[in-house]
């Protein structure tokens, strides 16, 4: 069993995002499927975090409001903290959770919409986040692969467990991710042992590509999006459905849609048209419906998303309990 590391409290520091700001639908997605490197409750987030290839812990709480946002980050760790490297990890914090987006033309735009104005009222402020870095958004987008949610929780959890490290922080112990490159001395026999499959040789490469350099999330971030692809689709198993994805969650590309998987495909039809999923609407008809949300067509499509699965939380709704199911 490996040792758990116990953090203390480093630094405290209070910022203030761009208003409108919804502490809890933007650090909380109740459809990501549980990694075990973060918890949430109301008004608070525990977070690990790999930085600078050292392991940290990090609280956000909730000190303010929609219209008056102020996010407190304590940050936990086992070392002294340079400025600088507080300085470039208040700023990733923003860029990850979008501190900095302007909403406002996005809900000038739609607030009538009859399907997105009801879900903008009700979810003001509401930003898409996500903290994993690009290899580790791979690394999961792997596990995901033809594989249950029950199944790639499992995948996840035991590589956890066997490469991350258990952080003791804040009253939470939390698992987090190792660094590019921690998989170097791994062999591609030693991950099937963890039961990945086909995806031990996927994962090994995709180590291999970031700690030799072919490819820096950093420098892509300053790229346009056709160079961001391109580069994007050098990596061992990445497809253009992954990029998609990608730049979305980790680029903040709000326009760019052009990928429906056959599980949104009846998702989206019911949604959108009230169509029975079974018989969904053809993806050509929505992609062309989607155009109607112009630059933000990834943003709206956000916006419905999260607003069905945070109402899975407190109601039943059949239909899509039997697509998650399948």
């Amino acid at each position: 069993m490996k040792r758990t590391l116990k953090l203390k409290l480093v630094k405290a520091v209070k910022i203030k995002p761009s208003f409108p700001f919804d502490f809890n639908s933007t650090f909380y997605k109740p459809d990501h499927f549980t990694t075990g490197d973060n918890f949430w409750q109301t008004d608070i987030r525990w977070q690990t975090w790999n930085w600078q290839g050292r392991p940290l812990g990090i609280k956000f709480l909730n000190r303010g409001s929609v219209s008056q946002p102020v996010v407190e980050i304590k940050i936990y760790a086992n070392y002294k903290i340079s400025l600088n490297s507080l300085h470039s990890l208040l700023e990733e914090i923003k860029y990850s959770y979008n501190f900095n987006l302007n909403l406002k033309d996005f809900y000038q735009n739609f607030k009538n919409d009859k399907i997105l104005g009801k879900i903008i009222k009700k979810w003001r402020g509401l930003r898409p986040g996500h903290p994993s870095s690009l290899y580790e958004y791979l690394i999961i987008g792997i596990v995901l692969q033809n594989a249950s949610v029950r199944r790639s929780a499992q995948m996840f959890q035991a590589l956890l467990q066997n490469y991350g490290t258990l952080l003791d922080f804040a009253g939470k112990q939390l698992w987090c991710f190792w660094k590019p490159g921690g998989l170097k001395n791994i062999s591609e026999d030693e991950l099937r042992l963890l039961k990945v499959g086909y995806r031990a040789k996927t994962i090994k490469k995709i180590d291999e590509q970031f700690v030799t350099g072919q490819i820096n999330e950093l420098d892509l971030r300053s790229q346009n999006r056709e160079t961001q692809m391109s580069e994007l689709l050098k990596l061992y198993g990445v497809g253009p459905a992954t990029v998609w994805y990608i730049l979305f969650d980790v680029f903040h590309h709000l326009d760019y849609f052009d990928h429906i998987s056959p599980w949104e495909q009846k998702i989206y039809s019911k949604l959108f048209f009230n169509r029975d999923p079974e018989n969904p609407i053809a993806v050509s008809k929505l992609l062309k419906y989607l155009e109607r949300f112009g630059k933000y067509k990834q943003l709206a499509v956000h916006y419905v998303w999260e607003d069905l699965f945070w109402r899975r939380r407190t109601e039943k709704i059949p239909w899509l309990e039997k697509e998650i199911r399948q």
